[in-house]
């Protein structure tokens, strides 16, 4: 069984943890975050954003920094990304 099992409503989803029994909400950025780093295991720090700005048809601007690190942070916090 895989650890994370995903129930997408529209643009938002919910993603149960397997390992730890918890669901959680992931707002559509967060979502779009998680599922890069799933996608990709091992993509270093620096290519996170460049990838996400594409995937997303986003511009680079600090406002995408300042997201990017906020949401790492949070799927961090309810462990579903590993602090490095």
């Amino acid at each position: 069984m895989a650890r994370f099992q995903f129930k997408s409503f529209d643009n938002e989803a919910v993603v149960f943890d397997t390992a730890s029994g918890d669901t959680h909400l992931l707002a559509p950025f967060t979502l779009a975050l998680f599922e890069l780093i799933q996608s990709r295991p091992g993509m270093m720090a620096h290519e996170i954003e460049p990838a996400l700005s594409s995937r997303l048809d986003l511009s680079g601007s600090e406002h995408l920094t300042s997201l990017t690190q906020e949401s790492l942070a949070s799927l961090r916090k309810l462990g579903l990304l590993e602090t490095p």
